[in-house]
């Protein structure tokens, strides 16, 4: 690794926390949010140096984006009122993300008839 200082492009926040998906919309780095989350979900952004699949992450001041070879810095503007950070949570590793919801299908099919019944409601 350089010890050259890394250059950022500064974003200035009006109001924070914002998602991920709609940071790289505002700063027009993508044209459509589906197009944002489709490259957050394939790992082509970092988000403070490390890859970020998340695409409703919480971007605060401070925060730094690496995409396509340029990096970002995120400041709060000077008239803004910081928020605390939420408490986040860990990625889930890949045994956790395997893991399916445990939901009971009963059989509900009328005895009589055999067909499950139709709910309008």
């Amino acid at each position: 690794m350089s010890n050259e200082p890394i250059d950022y492009i500064e974003v200035e926040l009006e109001e924070e926390p914002i998602e991920l998906c709609n940071l790289l919309k505002v700063l027009d780095l993508v044209e459509t949010g589906g197009q944002a989350k489709m490259l957050i979900g394939e790992g082509y952004i970092a988000v403070n140096d490390a890859i970020c699949t998340v695409k409703r992450k919480k971007m605060y001041s401070g925060d730094n984006l690496h995409f396509d070879g340029d990096d970002y810095l995120l400041t709060l503007s000077p008239d803004a009122i910081p928020v605390q950070r939420a408490e986040s949570t860990p990625e889930p590793t890949e045994p956790e993300k395997k893991k399916k919801r445990n939901r009971s299908r009963k059989n509900r099919k009328d005895a009589d008839t055999g067909r499950k019944p139709i709910s309008f409601g």
